[in-house]
């Protein structure tokens, strides 16, 4: 059996934003002294004259972003999520979403997998945030090769975008030869009659081991890898919704605003069935060693196959 491959999607990010800068001469991007972190040092060694150090001033960092866009630049300002989408999100709002600019925000270290960080690192409200925002597509890619194509997704794409990543290195289980990344639309990965599995981000790849630990014990489910959350690929969800009557979502951000919520307000509206949300619950993270919190917090795939046998039980 061959080694899984490990990698953070930060790194992909980076990468991406390198790549893209050979063939986009307009591109720019801006950090808040995380460029290290945050992985947009491959950038700035290699483009150091279109990449802009704000320092610790994440709001005034959209802001410049936002004039760099209304001067026909394609600006990727990068930070981590609690301060990209938490401390800055007035400026978002109003500088970047209100008169729809083209900036394209690039937010690291996201959810419960900071780890050693801790609860103030954590940030498991900004896709709640990011969607009560008018216009903003939101991208939370599920490994490395989605990743690095939503970059290049979101370059090419017109209007304000909020891409996430996390700094835990995850499997990555795309075949980047063929993998085809479009916003806006989800891949089903697994095919399944008795419950639909929608995950997002890491929890893709626990939600595919879920599965085939259901499978081994007679539950068919189904795999929805979600990667762009808004706009939400209702299509896909609601013929899930009613192929199988039952949903399970998962992803490493609150149950309150993100992935199940999205999900839930599209199947109530159109073919309503039960919908467990997975995720975390209505409290803060803590400090500690990131596989271990997943498992504490429920975000991995033991508890997704946990949680989806009783709902079976429960529901069918």
């Amino acid at each position: 059996m061959a080694d899984v491959i490990k990698k953070a999607t930060r790194e992909s990010y980076g990468e991406a934003l390198k790549e893209l800068a050979e063939e986009c001469d307009n591109l720019v991007v801006l950090d808040a002294d995380l460029a290290e972190a945050t992985k947009t040092v491959m950038f700035k060694k290699a483009y150091p004259e279109r990449f802009f150090d704000c320092g610790i001033a994440e709001a005034n960092m959209m802001g410049v972003a936002a004039g760099l866009a209304a001067a026909g630049k394609i600006p990727f300002a990068s930070s981590f999520a609690m301060f990209a989408a938490g401390r800055a999100f007035e400026i978002v709002r109003n500088s970047i979403g209100y008169p729809h600019l083209n900036v394209k925000i690039g937010a690291t270290h996201a959810g419960i997998s900071v780890g050693e960080d801790g609860a103030t690192h954590q940030c498991n409200e900004d896709i709640a945030l990011m969607r009560t925002i008018p216009g903003m597509t939101i991208i939370n890619p599920a490994d490395g090769v989605e990743a690095k194509a939503a970059v290049k997704a979101a370059a090419a794409f017109e209007g304000p975008v909020y891409l996430r990543f996390g700094r835990l290195a995850t499997p990555i289980f795309n075949d980047e030869a063929t993998y085809k990344f479009e916003i806006g639309k989800g891949i089903e990965l697994k095919a399944g009659t008795d419950v639909t599995i929608i995950a997002t981000g890491l929890m893709v790849n626990e939600s595919v081991e879920a599965a085939k630990m259901l499978e081994a014990e007679g539950i068919s489910a189904r795999v929805i890898n979600i990667h762009t959350i808004k706009p939400l690929d209702r299509d896909i969800v609601c013929k899930a919704a009613k192929e199988t009557g039952l949903i399970i979502t998962a992803e490493e951000h609150s149950i309150i605003g993100g992935l199940g919520s999205a999900v839930a307000e599209a199947v109530a509206e159109e073919c309503p069935v039960p919908v467990i949300k997975i995720g975390v619950n209505d409290e803060f993270g803590h400090s500690g060693p990131a596989a271990d919190l997943l498992k504490e917090f429920g975000l991995c795939r033991e508890n997704i196959a946990l949680k989806t046998k009783e709902a079976v039980k429960k529901f069918k």
